[in-house]
């Protein structure tokens, strides 16, 4: 097509490509990720905190989850109708069609209603990235904007490219073009999302924003270099290999889940899990609570096992046989807890 935006599969992103389809299929079929609910949910809060945060936004995982909850928060308001709106567009995500550029206004007014007057609507006047004073980079004029978006969801739509490495290049497209008076990072985010959950749907609970923010500087770096190579081959190799990071670290959790699931404790040795679900406790202190006598045959039998499984650990572990010494949950333990509360 004409209209073909310039730019380069290198090897390094073809090798990403071929791991995260493989990856992607394992996670799918041989592990619990599309039934974890739970998961899902605790996924999209990580993808609009991190994606929101990447501009600013200066609201803590907690208090996002918080907002979520319908809980009140001592944040600014403009912060607080980020998190709300960016909920609302990412859980539409799937009435959007990638190609059309209605839909992407659509999705846009849905993310910025309320916070700028020219939501779902392509700006009217010129628009520019800085760092302090200095222009990093010109958005296209007003008046090609339309254009430039619907050749660019028309390339995107009849081209055969794989979709991992089509929603890589809408992403940097979305950002060079930068359509909209504000919101521009969110929506090239929300569109590469958009365009892989349409290839597979697991992609709607994979936070790839997360691994983004984390590498926030080495993101803009990216863009930066794509813009003075003018070519998104860079860009394509950062975002594929934040893409692989991501969905590898949900296949490790799942895994993870899975050997928790095979473990099987005792009845008692729940208890003394629950009993340390919020507090730190010594080990008179664990038996006092699960109402049994604490003599030595008793730790070797409830409490040792779980030291040994790495569900719970000690706070002086140098001096095993410290007076002081007290016991607390691990993540593992945690997340026994969660997955086999009884």
């Amino acid at each position: 097509m004409d209209n073909k935006p310039p730019y380069t599969i290198t090897e390094k992103a073809a090798d990403y490509l071929a791991k995260i389809v493989e990856t992607v299929t394992r996670l799918e079929f041989g592990t619990g990720f599309r039934r974890d609910i739970k998961l899902h949910r605790e996924n999209r809060v990580r993808t609009i905190h991190s994606s929101l945060a990447i501009e600013g936004n200066s609201l803590s995982l907690g208090e996002v989850t918080a907002v979520l909850d319908g809980k009140l928060v001592a944040g600014k308001q403009m912060e607080i109708k980020e998190v709300k709106n960016a909920y609302e567009a990412y859980d539409k995500i799937m009435a959007f069609d990638p190609y059309k550029v209605a839909d992407f206004l659509k999705a846009h007014k849905l993310m910025t209603q309320g916070l700028v007057k020219e939501a779902g609507k392509f700006r009217s006047g010129d628009v520019g990235v800085f760092d302090g004073d200095v222009a990093v980079h010109i958005g296209a004029r007003p008046q090609f904007v339309p254009r430039l978006m619907e050749e660019l969801f028309g390339w995107a739509k009849e081209s055969e490219l794989h979709p991992v490495l089509k929603s890589a290049i809408l992403h940097y497209e979305i950002e060079t073009i930068h359509p909209f008076t504000d919101g521009n990072g969110r929506m090239g985010r929300l569109w590469q999302t958009l365009l892989l959950a349409k290839w597979n749907d697991i992609f709607v609970w994979i936070p790839m924003e997360a691994v983004l923010y984390k590498n926030r500087r080495q993101y803009y770096q990216a863009i930066e270099n794509a813009r003075h190579a003018n070519d998104p081959g860079v860009f394509i190799e950062f975002t594929l290999s934040a893409l692989y990071d991501t969905i590898t670290a949900q296949e490790k959790h799942q895994v993870k889940r899975q050997e928790r699931h095979q473990v099987q404790l005792s009845d008692t040795q729940m208890e003394v899990l629950k009993a340390l679900e919020d507090k730190t406790l010594s080990r008179k202190e664990i038996f006092a609570t699960i109402g049994m006598n604490g003599d030595s045959r008793s730790f070797k039998r409830h409490i040792k096992p779980l030291l040994t499984d790495g569900f719970i650990e000690m706070t002086v572990p140098d001096k095993p046989n410290s007076r002081l010494q007290k016991y607390r949950l691990t993540d593992s333990g945690k997340a026994f807890i969660s997955d086999n509360g009884k």
